[in-house]
């Protein structure tokens, strides 16, 4: 939660916020047990292995996993924490002590997995189809080897421990894919981020180049530089700033600062951004937008998400740019994320419906008019709502970050099926709150509890119900409360695993906890 001293007023909290995420060129994620993992077990050539066998060690949770969320989500960090416990042993690189914690540490995991559902159902977090086999295939290797090489270095575990494939994957998914496009002959670019997953698989030839970390992903830069032995110093270089950012660690992705800035700017804008704070977001949207689509980090596809916000942003902050880069993702009914992608975001286009009535509404005077996309994008959004009232997402977690953008979306574009689809999302809102006056999709959360208040604001701009302003004034308490106490924000953000980006969930709270007291709530 926010460090602010209590009793600091919210201009003062997001002038404070905004000079920080200015000030930060990485930005405010914690290290994730997967990425660490995976620059563990394919970079023994990156000094520090000791800091991140350590954290590996001390990361693990007492029943085995790793990792954030309920049992699904644990299933992937853990076996990346499994694979790099092994692949260090079978390096022999660590004293016997610590081998012998990493050994227990590796049992513990393979009993977690074992554990797990056998058929999941397995969150929808990116290219989890190529990296779960993959790892698979990597542990079984090592237990393998085990057997027949090392039996006394792995501390009894053999290739009788091995692995089956979880159901829902298929083992042979990462050579398949790497198959397919070295038939083509190039790789694309949305596979650069996990890299990892099929890089055992294609040719030299295919390998791409990175100029900064590959795919803004540590454990894709890694399994980049084993992949040829001329990219290991050039990898080291790509690296190294990012550990020493976060203590020898590594997070999910870096650096985030795109998409960190447009969405804590967004956030607070709703609230009211502070005179101050304006010469410094100006300057991140002239420094963000591009004409040609934005990309939420070096290395990435441009994206319709963060060009959406981008655009949003820009019309919030009286900056004079259009959403004209948006044309590029439309197609037909709403907006892809990315040229290729396998699932349609409906943040992303909440985002976009949001951008192009904010673009309509400021540029009558320049000679813009309502955008045709606005209508069909509405009611493409409207049919995506699922009869309970809620939206769910595959960048988040929880119904509650995704209906609140939808909400937000619909609520400006305005209209009676509009209207009515927020309604819907506003009662189950209510319906769902907690005794505690917080809401949540596991346990009530602040993060998710600002985006509930801000649902319950939006269908009711006005003059909420009086059932609403309860609910509203026990949030309020909830969210005092818990900003107060500093409780840590959990991860509810999808990329490989679970991720908490700590700047723009605090923005959220901050815009939450303000729009309440302008409306004496």
């Amino acid at each position: 939660m926010s460090n602010a001293p209590a009793g600091t007023t919210f201009p003062q909290q997001a002038i404070d916020l905004v000079a920080r995420v200015d000030q930060d060129r990485w930005g405010s994620v914690r290290p994730s047990p997967y990425e660490t993992a995976r620059v563990t077990s394919a970079a023994p050539w990156l000094p520090g292995e000791a800091r991140r066998v350590g954290y590996l060690l001390d990361a693990q949770a007492p029943d085995g996993s790793w990792g954030d969320g309920p049992e699904p989500y644990r299933l992937l960090p853990t076996l990346s924490g499994v694979e790099a416990a092994l692949a260090v042993l079978r390096r022999a690189t660590v004293s016997g002590d610590v081998g012998a914690r990493l050994a227990g540490a590796a049992a513990r995991g393979l009993t977690a997995l074992r554990a797990l559902p056998p058929a999941g159902p397995w969150p929808d977090t990116a290219a989890a189809e190529l990296l779960v086999p993959g790892l698979v295939s990597g542990v079984n290797e090592h237990l393998a080897h085990a057997t027949a090489e090392a039996p006394g270095r792995f501390h009894g575990l053999t290739a009788a421990d091995r692995l089956a494939i979880p159901g829902g994957y298929h083992e042979g998914a990462p050579a398949y894919v790497a198959a397919r496009y070295e038939a083509v002959g190039a790789l694309p670019v949305k596979l650069h981020h996990t890299f990892e997953g099929v890089a055992g698989h294609i040719p030299r030839s295919l390998v791409p180049d990175a100029d900064g970390l590959l795919g803004s992903s540590p454990a894709a830069t890694a399994a980049w530089g084993a992949s040829t032995p001329a990219a290991v110093e050039r990898a080291v270089a790509h690296l190294e700033p990012v550990a020493l950012r976060y203590d020898g660690l590594f997070p999910e992705a870096a650096p985030i600062r795109v998409f960190e800035r447009l969405w804590v700017a967004a956030a607070l804008a709703r609230a009211g951004l502070p005179a101050a704070t304006l010469p410094t977001v100006r300057g991140w949207v002239d420094e963000i937008y591009d004409p040609e689509g934005v990309r939420g980090a070096p290395g990435l596809m441009t994206d319709a998400d963060d060009t959406a916000m981008a655009v949003l942003v820009a019309s919030l902050v009286g900056r004079p740019y259009g959403p004209e880069p948006l044309d590029a993702f439309h197609n037909g009914s709403h907006f892809d994320c990315y040229v290729g992608e396998d699932t349609g975001s409906v943040t992303a286009n909440a985002h976009a419906l949001q951008a192009l009535v904010s673009c309509s509404q400021r540029l009558p005077a320049e000679g813009g008019t309502d955008d045709p996309r606005a209508d069909k994008l509405c009611d493409w959004l409207v049919g995506q709502q699922r009869a309970e009232g809620y939206w769910p997402d595959k960048w988040h977690a929880s119904p509650y970050y995704s209906t609140e953008r939808c909400v937000r979306a619909l609520a400006q574009h305005g209209g009676h099926q509009a209207s009515a689809s927020v309604a819907a999302a506003a009662a189950w809102t209510a319906e769902t709150q907690r005794d505690d006056g917080s809401w949540g999709v596991w346990d009530g959360t602040a993060e998710e509890t600002a985006y509930a208040v801000k649902i319950l604001l939006s269908a009711a701009p006005s003059a909420p119900a009086p059932h609403q302003v309860r609910a509203l004034g026990r949030a309020g308490a909830y969210l005092d409360a818990v900003a107060d106490a500093g409780t840590r924000h959990p991860a509810l953000w999808h990329d490989k695993t679970l991720y908490a980006p700590e700047a723009m969930i605090e923005a959220e709270i901050l815009g939450a906890r303000e729009m309440l007291r302008i409306r004496h709530l």
